[in-house]
């Protein structure tokens, strides 16, 4: 996720990055242009047609179009970032699980039993790597950390529940050995439980996109209301349609790439989850948890 100041507006005004929409539609909107300056040539220089033609009481269908699409794009756009939203309370929950589960075992467990709580200690701080890893299949920890890159060798099919099946097997082996009572695996197994619940529901999110019918819709209508749009108001506004047609396409376009963008925010992209920001968070929190017990 791109880092910035909110406060600082003439910055972020000015600048571009890799996604910015004005590269990314900047062909297609030569396109448009160059049909705007067709539908002029056509209706103003070929046919002749002024204000009073009957193709200007066009215009009236078509602003109540644009109300209908306005209606559409902002539904869009709120869906989406629901979407990235709830990602986000999922890493969040990951984060104080993660705190909770590793406080629960240093007050558990002996304090001479250091080696054990290391080995507890590097599976909750690699998970969430594993974790993004799954979700976006890449992680930087696979070439920072020659631990993670061993087990990940190992956890070939799904990497997060097969190391919260480690965990979860270190558990009940504490439990045979008398380290750990009946009630306190209990809320450690729930604690423990709370992994998955995030995996699954970053999951959902990742596996379970917007129906095509809809974006497709979306798409198709934007297409034809800029279409629309020089042949309902070119004998109003003449040549000044062409920049005016470029412009309603870039804003509207720019809502639905924006849209599809952030609905899928574990990509590791500009606008999404900062997965491996929070990942190493929440490792910096469990060495500090270690280091004070």
């Amino acid at each position: 996720m791109r880092a910035y100041n909110t406060k600082n507006f003439l910055k972020i005004l000015i600048s571009l990055h890799k996604t910015d929409t004005l590269k990314i539609l900047f062909p297609t909107m030569l396109l448009v242009g160059l049909y705007s300056y067709g539908m002029y040539y056509l209706e103003i220089e070929y046919l002749h047609l002024t204000e009073k033609s009957t193709v200007s009481h066009i215009g009236m269908l078509h602003s109540l179009l644009g109300f209908v699409l306005s209606l559409l794009l902002v539904f869009r756009t709120n869906t989406a970032y629901d979407r990235w939203w709830e990602g986000r309370k999922l890493w969040g929950k990951l984060v104080n699980d993660s705190r909770n589960f590793m406080i629960k075992i240093c007050g558990i467990l002996d304090e001479k039993d250091v080696k054990t709580k290391n080995q507890i200690a590097k599976y909750i701080k690699f998970f969430p790597h594993f974790l993004s890893s799954h979700l976006s299949k890449e992680s930087t920890r696979l070439v920072l950390d020659k631990d993670f890159a061993e087990l990940a060798k190992e956890l070939k099919h799904h990497p997060p529940a097969e190391l919260v099946f480690l965990l979860t097997r270190k558990l009940f082996q504490l439990k045979k050995e008398g380290k750990i009572s009946d009630t306190e695996m209990l809320f450690l197994d729930a604690q423990l439980s709370g992994f998955l619940d995030v995996c699954g529901g970053c999951e959902r999110i990742k596996n379970t996109p917007i129906p095509y019918s809809y974006s497709s819709f979306i798409k198709k209508f934007v297409v034809f209301y800029v279409v629309a749009l020089p042949v309902a108001n070119v004998v109003n506004l003449g040549i000044f349609m062409i920049p005016i047609t470029m412009f309603v396409y870039y804003v509207l376009m720019s809502l639905e790439l924006i849209a599809e963008e952030i609905e899928d925010p574990f990509n590791n992209d500009e606008n999404d989850i900062p997965m491996e920001s929070i990942a190493k968070n929440i490792e910096r929190n469990i060495d500090l948890i270690i280091n004070k017990a």
